[in-house]
């Protein structure tokens, strides 16, 4: 079946699901996108359920947990929907218990492994870590280690997994799949990498000409780029992580039918669409690839584990920490 016509089979089905499904009441999402993002997927959302109310509460992915584990002690759980930046934070609340199976969600066309095998979180796009760089760099760098030339030593910015959960999520994967696992961080570190912030900080050095490479999720020097930023975005030869930005429905909720169909709607065709014109990577390989970006069969995803990484995520931020000195 080709793409077309994938597509066009997950519009039937979800269309007929959403007919059929009418909801109403209120919700709140939690979420880690940007408020503009935010606002039109809740928006368009709405278009199709008309009856539910939903409002959203936008903070990054860890501060957002602060404040759900806060609410959850104290037995007032505010949130819905949570959709956030990745998996390992979802596997932790599955693990404890705290997320809601949606056994109805229809996944035809996703790649197997994409999403939780029992049905607790769902992938909505894949967000890629790789380089960015200026285009002043006298290195234009294909490769995750053309990061350790000498030519760029002092000149590399990266977020750290002690700020950054997607950040977290590529340590661990490059860890994972590059020869010799920390020897590259180390290397780096030899080459005087610098370590700490948030992707927007690594977006902001290199743009502005303080760091001339960097290690940066995927969308914002894309979108940058065609605002006139003199910035380059690669997706290394050795392959990229990702996070997937996975949904998921609390098993506190107090309305479930709306909050599964707002899982729903982000799965649907219509829903990975908007993801495309958000400028994202959508989940679904049927789903348009957006402006900016390559093929998607030519980019190489890296091989990761979320429940694996959940187990070993101290041990992976301590390590990261003994070698950057943070």
């Amino acid at each position: 079946m080709n793409a077309r016509n994938m597509l066009m089979g997950l519009v039937l089905v979800m269309g007929a699901s959403s007919v059929s499904n009418a909801q109403e009441g209120r919700l709140v999402l939690y979420t880690s996108q940007p408020n503009n993002d935010a606002q039109q997927t809740i928006d368009a959302f709405r278009a199709k359920y008309p009856k539910v109310e939903i409002s959203f509460v936008r903070d990054g992915t860890p501060r957002l947990m602060a404040k759900l584990r806060t609410e959850l002690q104290a037995g007032a759980p505010q949130a819905d929907v949570l959709l956030i930046a990745d998996s390992v934070t979802m596997e932790g609340l599955k693990a404890e218990g705290r997320l809601l199976a949606h056994s109805g969600a229809n996944l035809a066309g996703y790649p197997e492994g994409l999403h939780d095998p029992q049905k607790f979180w769902f992938a909505t796009k894949l967000i890629t870590t790789g380089i960015i760089y200026n285009t002043r760099s006298p290195i234009r760098p294909e490769s995750w280690v053309d990061l350790l030339r000498p030519e760029l030593r002092g000149q590399l910015v990266m977020p750290s997994p002690l700020n950054s959960g997607a950040a977290l999520i590529h340590a661990a994967t490059l860890v994972g799949t590059l020869p010799g696992g920390w020897d590259f961080y180390r290397k780096l570190k030899a080459n005087d990498a610098l370590a700490g912030g948030a992707n927007g900080d690594v977006l902001r050095q290199v743009a502005g000409g303080e760091k001339l490479v960097g290690m940066i999720v995927d969308f914002l020097p894309i979108r940058e780029r065609a605002k006139g930023a003199p910035v380059e975005f690669v997706f290394p030869k050795e392959g990229v992580s990702a996070v997937s930005e996975p949904v998921a429905v609390l098993a506190s909720t107090k309305n479930p039918d709306a909050a599964k169909s707002f899982v729903d709607f982000l799965l649907s065709a219509e829903g990975q669409a908007l993801a495309a014109r958000q400028g994202y990577l959508a989940a679904h390989p049927a789903a348009a690839v957006p402006a900016g970006f390559p093929a998607r069969d030519s980019i190489r995803l890296m091989t990761f584990d979320p429940a694996k990484t959940l187990r070993e995520e101290t041990r992976i931020r301590k390590d990261f920490a003994d070698i950057f000195g943070q």
